[in-house]
């Protein structure tokens, strides 16, 4: 008999170590799904943020003329304020579909609805702060500013736009599957929510009546943070401020673990 028990002892494994082993899974299952869907993963994952900023980098010069900004280096302001831009938004398009994506793990009672959203977001900021350090160093060797001028804070605001990315996602996740259309709504709100959020041109150029109601935005917040931690000669609007979207994000958290709650059955049966 005690002999018996003790073997139950060891084999029961606490809730923390489970939830653990599920997230583990599930990341090597989603890193693997990334990282090796075809030959040329690798180089779209990197090919693909260049470009972009290339075209945007392109788009900015041609409307505005000129490549200064006011206590920057107009490409590195650029560079940073994508990058910013992208782990917010990749955060939230990469939740939509990730409960349906795994359906049939949830006959394993272990795997709830939130697990595999948690472990995208996640996955999700690894790949974005690799693709931002690449282009540090890179940008370094090709003499561009590219060296953050207060690393500390810099890594805080990064952090703080993951978090900002992945409270939404978690939100949309479970928002997306009730009702599909709100999915395939934000999806088409990539570029409108590209040029509101000050990420192509400096929101300190818009007229002052109007300026209130861009910092309405929480991600224009991140994204001037994170400029500022990069070039400390960079002014922005004293109304910037970073404990607004960490509001933003520990309300939509709040709420989408909520949802995710209340709708478990609905998301493990649809």
């Amino acid at each position: 008999m005690e002999t018996t028990t003790t073997s139950l002892q060891k084999v029961t494994r606490s809730p923390l170590r489970v939830t653990w082993s599920v997230w583990h899974a599930l990341f090597m299952r989603e890193a693997v799904a990334r990282t090796m869907a075809d030959r040329m993963a690798w180089f779209w994952m990197l090919f693909e943020p260049i470009a972009v900023i290339a075209i945007m980098v392109g788009i900015r010069a041609l409307l505005a003329g000129g490549h200064r900004v006011s206590g920057a280096e107009f490409v590195p302001w650029m560079i940073t304020g994508l990058l910013g831009f992208f782990l917010f938004r990749e955060n939230m398009m990469r939740s939509i579909g990730a409960v349906d994506a795994n359906k049939g793990l949830f006959t394993y009672r272990q795997v709830k609805p939130i697990d595999p959203v948690l472990v995208r977001c996640y996955l999700e900021g690894m790949i974005k702060t690799l693709i931002l350090i690449l282009f540090v160093l890179v940008g370094s060797l090709l003499g561009l500013d590219m060296i953050p001028e207060d690393p500390l804070l810099a890594v805080w605001v990064w952090l703080s736009l993951w978090a900002l990315g992945a409270s939404l996602g978690v939100l949309v996740s479970v928002l997306s599957e009730l009702v599909p259309e709100i999915g395939k709504l934000l999806k088409i709100m990539g570029l409108p929510l590209l040029i509101i959020s000050g990420v192509i041109f400096p929101i300190n150029l818009i007229p002052h009546e109007y300026q209130i109601y861009v910092t309405w935005n929480p991600i224009v917040h991140g994204v001037e943070e994170l400029r500022k931690a990069f070039f400390s000669g960079y002014h922005t609007l004293n109304t910037i401020n970073l404990l607004y979207p960490w509001f933003w994000t520990l309300g939509m958290m709040a709420f989408g673990l909520l949802l995710h709650i209340r709708f478990s059955w609905r998301l493990r049966a649809q």
